[in-house]
């Protein structure tokens, strides 16, 4: 089968450069672009498309090894089955992008693609160099077992991949209410990138933002987002942007005084640690939540006049 996304390329490239025009007419290219930011967003693309030609060849073997013992066979000479496809890769996505906030492990992988503090096209390109190897692919392995096959499940997985490049914009503020409710775009995938707190760990969608309005994850873009992650890395390095996360786990991990600590630190949340010093989001939330209804409730308070 045809790599889609190495087709996708040259179109990457092309919105990319027409995308700069347009901000630098606009005004706004320092606002939506950093010259050594967007060079180490490429830098990240092109090197997740390398070793993606050795690395990605794990799935289709691992989909191809399942699909041995499948329920079912699902036919892909008809409409019907690539539909279904379509909602189950959807939904497996889903479930995915939310562990990967969720589980260090496999944050350490995704951590790469939200460590730009800026938002725009080449934003998208910066994609990891571990995912696939450390098994991202997990998360696809029950649809090879009700019948759909490693073609379909693959083609899939690349059109939602496709699909998400364009919503990494500014430049669409807001699209109709019909497809704002269904689908992913640019707002929502705008409040998943920020460092705000309150946006934390939301709108994990990849096509169908339908998913955390059914699971609880879906937020509004209300004000704008400050990008980036709460403590970034502050490096335009594209091997200490791939690998810098990885590191601190080992490091962590080395380190750790009990086996149940060492298994925190890899398999607990985002900013989990054994002492206490530092705060997952889920605690940054409830800090954030209790900060905003102490300050509610000093400004209801009524003000004594002295006379």
């Amino acid at each position: 089968m045809k790599n889609l996304i190495v087709m996708a390329i040259p179109g990457f490239i092309i919105l990319l450069i027409t995308e700069l025009v347009v901000a630098y007419f606009q005004k706004k290219h320092d606002d939506y672009f950093d010259a050594k930011d967007t060079a180490s967003s490429l830098s990240m693309g092109i090197g997740n498309v390398l070793i993606g030609f050795v690395s990605k060849a794990i799935i289709p073997v691992a989909l191809g090894f399942v699909y041995q013992y499948r329920f079912f066979t699902l036919p892909e000479n008809t409409w019907w089955p690539w539909v279904l496809c379509f909602f189950a890769d959807d939904f497996s996505y889903y479930w995915f992008h939310r562990t990967s906030h969720s589980v260090r492990y496999f944050w350490a992988s995704h951590v790469v693609h939200h460590s730009s503090q800026k938002y725009n096209l080449g934003t998208a390109l910066r994609q990891t160099w571990t995912g696939n190897l450390t098994g991202s692919w997990l998360f696809w392995m029950w649809m090879p077992l009700v019948g759909f096959t490693p073609t379909m499940i693959a083609t899939m997985m690349s059109i939602s991949l496709l699909y998400q490049f364009w919503i990494h914009t500014e430049m669409i503020k807001q699209m109709p209410r019909l497809i704002e409710f269904i689908f992913n775009t640019p707002a929502h995938h705008r409040v998943h990138h920020a460092s705000d707190v309150k946006y934390l760990d939301r709108n994990h969608a990849g096509i169908l933002i339908i998913w955390d309005r059914m699971f609880g994850t879906f937020i509004k873009e209300d004000v704008h987002p400050t990008y980036g992650l709460t403590k970034n890395i502050e490096t335009y390095n594209p091997f200490r942007i791939a690998f810098d996360e990885w590191g601190t786990v080992f490091k962590d991990v080395w380190n750790a005084p009990t086996w149940k600590a060492k298994f925190g630190y890899l398999f607990g949340p985002p900013g989990w640690s054994h002492d206490g010093s530092r705060k997952t989001s889920a605690q940054l939330k409830t800090e954030f939540e209790l900060n905003d209804k102490t300050n509610s409730t000093a400004q209801q308070q009524p003000v004594e006049l002295i006379s």
